[in-house]
């Protein structure tokens, strides 16, 4: 089965916890976001981030790799439940491009049992995420 969504950020909050040179250092990231299209309702991700070229002017023209854990919770394709996956990322000119796995045994309600990759990419002007799973 597939899905495809929309996502925006409701909270991002970035806080460095190494700098290794003036454009390199590590960041560990507390985000949330709101889904729409056929997955319905918000998850909750913890990033961790290490900047390989970091631009203070404009964050734009950093240059990261990150991993993360997320928690979707809402409703999949009209089935309500929620499921954890583990991410991880590439940013670069812009561009986030995101390959996340859904955690087995993770899925709760009607969801228990979900097993699924997914890819995500955003820009500053949006962001788009497609499920490919199985119940």
């Amino acid at each position: 089965m597939n899905a495809t969504a929309t996502f925006t950020p409701a909270k991002w909050d970035e806080k460095p916890y190494e700098q290794v040179s003036p454009t390199m250092k590590m960041t560990k990231a507390s985000v949330e976001f709101g889904f729409k299209g056929q997955m319905e309702g918000s998850a909750a991700t913890e990033y961790v981030m290490f900047y390989k070229d970091y631009d203070d002017r404009d964050m734009h023209k950093s240059t990261a790799v990150y991993v993360g854990l997320t928690r979707f919770k809402g409703t999949l394709n009209g089935k309500k439940g929620s499921f954890a996956t583990e991410d991880r990322g590439t940013f670069e000119c812009g561009l986030a491009v995101t390959i996340s796995t859904v955690i087995p045994g993770s899925g709760t309600e009607e969801l228990k049992g979900i097993s699924g990759k997914a890819k995500s990419e955003s820009t500053h002007t949006g962001s788009k995420f497609q499920l490919e799973y199985s119940l």
